[in-house]
């Protein structure tokens, strides 16, 4: 295997079946959260920010040459897109000065729901880029998605914990 291949397939979770992109967006949660764990907020921007330009580049690097631009092992960009959605809660946690171990459960959850219905269903923005049909349109959809994904996983908390007291 190529090294931009084992870099799109995320390390062959890319590979696993049924639902290639639900396994990634589970790998990214659990690695996410270990990220936050050992560097919290900072950290897992700073580990978002490095897998974004890498995933577009294995991606391109991938299917170059190939008339489907988004197959379904590469899962970079559900990588990417999901810690998009984690690093929401991930600063609400950091900016609370909560331990960088805790991740309470709800907040993780709920990005992991959320990214995977935007990624699913593709409204908009997601949508559009999904549409393109190009390598770089593969990685852009997802990061929509962990936008919108985190938006809504704040909304939800606020909900959760203003409107209804939790």
């Amino acid at each position: 295997m190529s090294f931009p291949r084992l870099l799109a397939t995320w390390f062959g979770a890319g590979l696993l079946r049924p639902a290639p992109g639900t396994w990634g967006s589970a790998v990214a949660v659990a690695l996410g959260l270990l990220i936050h764990g050992i560097g919290h907020f900072p950290l897992l921007l700073a580990a978002t920010l490095i897998v974004t330009p890498i995933g577009f580049w294995a991606t391109a690097k991938t299917v170059e040459g190939q008339e489907e631009k988004d197959p379904s092992e590469i899962v970079i960009d559900e990588v990417a897109g999901q810690w998009i959605a984690l690093l929401f809660p991930s600063a609400g946690f950091w900016l609370m000065g909560l331990d960088s171990w805790t991740f309470p459960w709800p907040g993780w959850v709920a990005a992991f729901l959320f990214f995977r219905l935007f990624d699913i269903w593709k409204p908009g923005r997601i949508g559009r880029a999904d549409r393109k049909h190009t390598a770089f349109g593969t990685m852009e959809d997802d990061l929509w998605a962990g936008l919108f994904a985190g938006i809504a996983t704040m909304i939800a908390a606020g909900l959760a914990h203003g409107v209804m007291g939790a």
